[in-house]
């Protein structure tokens, strides 16, 4: 590992207001609140995170479908057989609402021994009974309609768990089945997700498909901010070289209840010895003790004389013994249940400790969808829980090794996958274009001396925990779907932006390139890609508005690596850090905001934990690739030079003191050149 001091690469600090575990008059949180508020939806998406109580949002929600909008049935659908516990019998009277949720022990599939095959013809004669709710799992709920079709499913709910399993890909049977559902268009939908990256590289719904679902958004900043206990989160990649085993205990502490998961045995931080792995790492943390008799957890005495329980999810010859352990009551009620938790490929979603505060992965995992995931296993609020982390620990690039590219490839998406998180968990930005017309909000707070016509003004409201930004030159959306992408999936956008390894290679690494080329080139084009429906004023409104989230967000950040500070804090610094930006510049305008490089406070963080020769030498290998202007970049410059002329009254010059006047310039000049060429033949 690196001798220097490894940072977390994003640091935020909630105000811990209560808000989001206190209940109303009939049980419910303010997610299940918001959520209930349209139960009236047929298609409904509701996107939160873990711990945010979607279960029994949708428990409300089925409840009044069934008693006030007269459907038959509701289909409850989790990914895997131990979500299913979940949706057991709650008493939800008991807590103010009008009916309790109640499955008849026959109709939870998820208990019920057998195969798949056996528990279709359960649901078959669920369907012909008057019973009114059933929970099986995604794969049992496939097998159903693929034998009796969509239309058995008429006038029921669908309610689907963990809807990021789904896709729009054909491949895909349950996506394909929900096209069908809704082709029909006599079901109700209900469908949960609590990762904000949705599919990761295949999007769960086409664009047609998703305008028909009314979306319920509860974010992370209201999630953590309302909590009563959990007041920071810190995420971080660090790195380590020869084997992981010599480093762990540099990041794992033993007094922090942890799950940590080693690496998959395909990958290359992987020993590919999984068993001697988890051997190793009880030797490291102590003496090993022998088994708990009645858990099976091994009891491990580390230096100081503490006992530590661990529970050892990897081995296969203990796992049924440990995953019945694990599933006893004491697990969330009793913090000295178990201390540390081994796993590989379990432990992750829907697994709830509340007690965790410290989700350690040993090598990068492919999917944003389960880094989310693995990050959720760490936020649950629990009395005395004050903080949480998750590490991320991976092998640093070494040049001289065969697999470099892998290598750097895995420190990229590394990367990537804490700049997206660092969104996830800022508060939600509403951008508007400064007019004359341009006035406060009501409820947000617009600092010293409050709203000035006169200026470019930022507010927040804490409460909502909503940024109003007023942007002069800002290009606003006109389409009801781009203003859609534009309040509520401008995420999807940056994910893909800084997925794109060209954009984030030449953003970290190439000291030359101009801003402008990431801000309005590369993102210009990943915006074309992915909404090709949307006209020219649509796609560079979300272009603008992705590119502003992404770079608030970073502002505050490169701010504190300025001044020294050894944490890259949130809330209340990130806040103050977004105002000092916009006092420190004359007006917010879009151009300012395009000529910052989103990646350069990443690169700040980077150079803080990795060794600085391994750097130097990623640096080299990225640097060296040649990027050759294409027809469609030149094509996008020429538009842009269309712009500047349209605005200053000229072309842009070839000759100009201005780095991106000259690009713009040379877009202009090589597409000439292409029309010359095809004219001689």
């Amino acid at each position: 590992m690196s001798d220097k001091n490894p940072i977390p690469s994003v640091s935020v600090t909630y105000a811990r207001t209560g808000a989001s575990t206190s209940s109303n008059e009939m049980g419910m949180r303010a997610m299940q609140e918001r959520a209930y508020e349209k139960r009236g939806e047929q298609y409904l998406l509701i996107k939160s995170p873990p711990a945010s109580g979607k279960s029994r949002a949708l428990m409300f929600i089925a409840l009044d479908k069934l008693e006030n909008q007269k459907l038959k049935q509701a289909l409850i659908v989790v990914p895997e057989k131990s979500i299913g516990a979940s949706f057991g019998d709650t008493p939800l009277s008991d807590f103010g609402f009008w009916s309790d949720w109640k499955v008849a022990p026959k109709w939870n599939l998820c208990n019920a021994p057998g195969e798949d095959g056996g528990k279709v013809k359960s649901v078959a004669a669920f369907l012909h009974s008057d019973d009114k709710i059933l929970v099986c799992t995604h794969a049992t709920f496939r097998f159903a309609v693929e034998k009796y079709g969509v239309e058995a499913f008429d006038d029921r709910l669908i309610a689907i768990d963990e809807f990021h399993h789904v896709s729009a890909n054909p491949d895909n049977r349950l996506g394909a089945h929900l096209v069908e559902f809704m082709g029909r268009d006599k079901t109700h939908i209900v469908a949960m997700t609590g990762s904000y990256f949705r599919g990761d590289a295949v999007p769960v719904l086409s664009p047609e498909d998703e305008a028909k679902f009314a979306t319920v958004t509860y974010t992370y900043y209201e999630q953590l901010n309302g909590y009563e206990h959990l007041k920071t989160l810190n995420i971080g990649y660090y790195f380590y070289s020869g084997s992981y085993l010599d480093d762990v205990l540099n990041v794992l502490n033993p007094h922090e209840k942890t799950i940590l998961h080693i690496p998959n045995v395909n990958s290359r931080e992987s020993t590919k010895d999984k068993i001697n792995e988890v051997s190793e790492i009880l030797d490291a943390l102590g003496q090993w003790q022998g088994e708990d008799p009645i858990t099976g957890f091994h009891l491990v005495k580390t230096p100081d004389g503490q006992i530590l329980k661990i529970a050892d999810l990897v081995d296969p010859d203990h796992q049924t013994k440990i995953q019945a352990s694990l599933r006893d009551p004491k697990m969330n009620n009793d913090r000295d249940y178990v201390d540390i938790i081994i796993a590989l490929g379990m432990a992750k979603e829907g697994f709830d400790w509340i007690w965790c505060e410290h989700a350690l992965t040993i090598g990068y995992r492919s999917s944003l969808t389960e880094i989310i995931q693995i990050i959720g296993r760490a936020t649950r609020d629990a009395k005395g829980k004050t903080s949480a982390r998750f590490t991320n620990l991976i092998a640093e690039p070494d040049a001289t090794e065969s697999a470099v590219a892998e290598a750097i490839n895995d420190t990229l998406k590394a990367i990537a996958a804490s700049l997206l998180m660092e969104q996830v968990l800022a508060p939600r930005y509403n951008f508007t274009a400064k007019t004359p017309q341009s006035g406060p909000i009501e409820g947000f707070d617009y600092g010293e001396g409050g709203y000035d016509p006169d200026k470019t003004n930022i507010g927040f409201d804490e409460k909502s925990g909503q940024y109003q930004i007023e942007i002069k030159g800002l290009v606003e959306p006109k389409s009801a779907e781009a203003t859609r992408i534009c309040q509520e999936d401008l995420n999807e956008v940056i994910t893909a932006f800084v997925q794109d390894k060209t954009t984030i290679e030449q953003g970290m690494f190439n000291s030359e390139i101009m801003p402008q080329e990431l801000t309005q080139m590369r993102m210009g084009k990943i915006v074309k890609d992915k909404y090709p429906d949307l006209d020219d004023q649509d796609r560079e409104a979300v272009r603008q508005h992705a590119i502003a989230a992404l770079n608030f967000t970073q502002k505050e950040k490169q701010s504190a690596l300025s001044n020294g500070d050894d944490e890259v804090t949130g809330n209340t610094a990130l806040i103050e850090g977004v105002r000092k930006f916009a006092m420190d510049v004359r007006e917010l305008n879009i151009d300012l905001i395009d000529a910052i490089n989103p990646f350069s406070a990443a690169y700040a963080i980077l150079a803080k934990s990795m060794n600085a020769e391994s750097l130097q030498q990623v640096a080299a290998i990225i640097t060296a690739k040649k990027i050759k202007l294409s027809p469609e970049e030149a094509r996008m410059l020429a538009r842009r030079a269309a712009t500047f002329k349209a605005e200053r009254g000229r072309l842009p010059s070839l000759t100009s003191s201005d780095e991106w006047e000259r690009k713009m310039a040379e877009g202009v000049a090589y597409l000439i050149r292409m029309k010359q060429e095809a004219s001689n033949g």
